[in-house]
């Protein structure tokens, strides 16, 4: 019975609201001055919410429940008595327009959807899923690689969201707080008719015991609205804002205040491009330590003999945001550039060629599809850019912003892993001046302001991307290091500054 629980758990996302939550949540949305004339809780367990609207929301004519749970929904109608209707229904074939049709509002869409995603449903083999569709709009290889993967309550809530278009009210959901963001996100792109949202943080772990960060997600959404900023409050008590995010210049941004200070160093063009490390997925063949007597092992704990020619020291997330550098790891670079063809190795370096076929079972099971039809051990994320004899990286999962000079050691270039981007340098004066752009207050405070810390990996390549180096060095009057790095003409119009700042 308990694996069958658990598994319920997983499968339906069944966290089930404590009423004193509830309770806390309903008060809020009535301090907001939300005043609803109907309510429906799409998925709502055994009714606890519904009996908290019940007794904030005296006034609504209308209060139903959908639950797929039968037992839930016995358990709900014991629970509420006749303060609510509660039927039993798939959130996925139930027929909401007819639902909403059945009462003016104005609807206060309110409850806790499953937290689960569809990729944790495709594991159980679950049947309770949506009919597949590409809602993000993600293509290629964005699509093969993961970022399809979504929450289902990200799905559930764009729903609602459309229920509401043509009429009036407000969305009020327990969610995990990366949910609500995506949904704001695709709302404010698509320029939907969204008020003023808010966040509140909840705890996640003393509630529901899930290590998550989570909150009361409130959307008003009606004809005519138009906001593209979210107030974030500490808590359900919180009076006051601690931060608003928004959606400024096509993108969602973490603090709308910095963001809007430092908005002119944004820009899309720039001579220096930030790279990805080397992607290889598979660290027990292709990443080795050197042992305090100078063997080295592989991730198996077997000793490995290999030439010297492909190994190079690795850095790895955990070193550059701790700024520290190490000579007692390496990687095995199997391909100078994408699609380079990997069976010369055998000629060149027998030795590694033998221990990569020897673990080949390993390697070919790699099941990335960026791997398919590539040469035999390929390698992703390299180029002449992962040889480049100074660096200076950054990694993507660790909170604190932390920029990192990367020097060669043994006379050649460090590698990177792939939680790593990094800007490649020719020397160490090239690798202290970029150094001194993004360590600068203006650099720091603008990508601070675009970061949300409670994301699997807060910075990436395509945020660092948006900020113009350019403008930073023009910022900082460096522009004129910054094209002799680059081995750019000085543009005319900074030629004519020059001159007038002469005279």
């Amino acid at each position: 019975m308990a694996g069958r629980k658990e598994r319920n758990v997983w499968q339906f996302g069944d966290f089930q609201t404590p009423l004193g939550l509830a309770r806390d949540v309903c008060a809020v949305l009535t301090r907001r001055g939300i005043s609803p004339g109907a309510i429906v809780e799409p998925t709502c367990g055994q009714g606890t919410f519904l009996q908290a609207a019940a007794e904030h929301f005296t006034a609504a004519r209308h209060l139903l429940g959908v639950e797929i749970n039968a037992a839930y929904v016995m358990d709900a109608l014991l629970r509420l008595e006749n303060a609510a209707r509660v039927e039993q229904g798939d959130f996925f074939s139930v027929d909401w327009d007819a639902v909403l049709a059945g009462c003016p509002g104005p609807w206060l869409v309110l409850g806790n959807p499953p937290w689960v995603t569809n990729a944790e449903l495709g594991l159980l083999k679950s049947t309770n899923l949506p009919i597949k569709c590409n809602f993000q709009g993600h293509k290629g290889l964005e699509a093969l690689t993961g970022k399809a993967n979504f929450d289902i309550s990200e799905w559930m809530l764009l729903n609602q969201l459309e229920w509401l278009r043509e009429r009036a009210g407000w969305i009020a959901m327990l969610v995990k707080t990366s949910v609500a963001r995506k949904l704001l996100r695709q709302a404010w792109r698509r320029a939907d008719p969204v008020g003023r949202a808010a966040i509140y943080k909840i705890d996640a772990m003393q509630h529901f015991g899930a290590a998550v960060e989570a909150c009361l997600f409130i959307l008003p959404v009606a004809m005519g609205a138009s906001s593209q900023d979210c107030d974030v409050f500490a808590s359900l008590q919180a009076a006051d804002p601690d931060a608003t995010i928004g959606f400024h210049d096509g993108f969602l941004v973490s603090d709308v205040q910095s963001y809007t200070r430092h908005r002119d160093l944004i820009a899309s063009n720039s001579h220096y491009i930030w790279r990805s490390g080397v992607k290889h997925d598979c660290s027990k063949v292709m990443e080795l330590a050197e042992t305090t007597d100078g063997r080295l092992t592989n991730g198996l704990g077997e000793q490995v003999y290999l030439e010297p020619e492909l190994l190079f020291t690795l850095l790895k997330s955990s070193d550059v945001a701790k700024g520290r550098s190490r000579a007692d790891r390496f990687m095995i670079i199997t391909q100078k550039q994408i699609g380079e063809d990997t069976a010369l190795l055998a000629d060149t370096v027998p030795k590694t060629w033998r221990y990569l076929l020897a673990n080949a079972d390993k390697l070919d099971a790699r099941g990335s599809v960026i791997y398919r039809g590539k040469p035999r051990f390929s390698i992703f994320g390299v180029g002449a850019y992962t040889f480049a004899p100074w660096k200076v990286a950054i990694s993507g999962f660790y909170k604190p912003i932390n920029f990192m000079k990367v020097e060669p050691m043994n006379g050649k270039a460090v590698v990177l892993d792939d939680t790593l981007y990094f800007l490649p340098c020719r020397d160490e004066a090239e690798a202290d001046f970029i150094m001194g752009l993004v360590r600068s207050p203006s650099f720091m405070e603008l990508l601070g302001a675009m970061v949300f810390n409670d994301e699997k990996r807060p910075i990436t390549a395509e945020l660092l991307k948006r900020i113009s180096l350019e403008r930073v060095a023009d910022k900082l009057g460096k522009i004129e290091e910054y094209y002799a790095y680059t081995q750019q003409p000085l543009p005319a119009h900074h030629h004519l500054k020059q001159t007038a700042a002469q005279s």
